[in-house]
C-alpha cells in the first residue's frame, strides 16, 4: 500500500504544536478592514486552535 500523502493546501494553513494540537490562523482579515473596528482586527491576528470536532479529520489530512 503507497504512503498517504499530506494535503497541501491544509499543512500552508494550519500546523502542528509541540503539545500535538493543530493551530490556525483566524478568517475575516483580508478585506473589507474598514467597517471592522480595531478590537476585532486586533483579535483576527492572533491564532488558535482548530475546533475539537475537526480535529480528527485536519490530523488525517497533514499526515507525514
Amino acid at each position: 500500500m503507497p504512503k498517504m500523502k499530506t494535503n497541501r493546501a491544509a499543512a500552508k494553513r494550519m500546523r502542528k504544536t509541540g503539545t500535538g494540537k493543530i493551530k490556525r490562523m483566524r478568517a475575516n482579515k483580508s478585506h473589507i478592514l474598514t467597517k471592522k473596528d480595531r478590537k476585532r482586527k486586533r483579535r483576527l491576528r492572533s491564532s488558535t486552535l482548530v475546533a475539537k470536532a475537526d480535529v480528527k479529520r485536519v490530523k488525517r489530512l497533514l499526515v507525514k
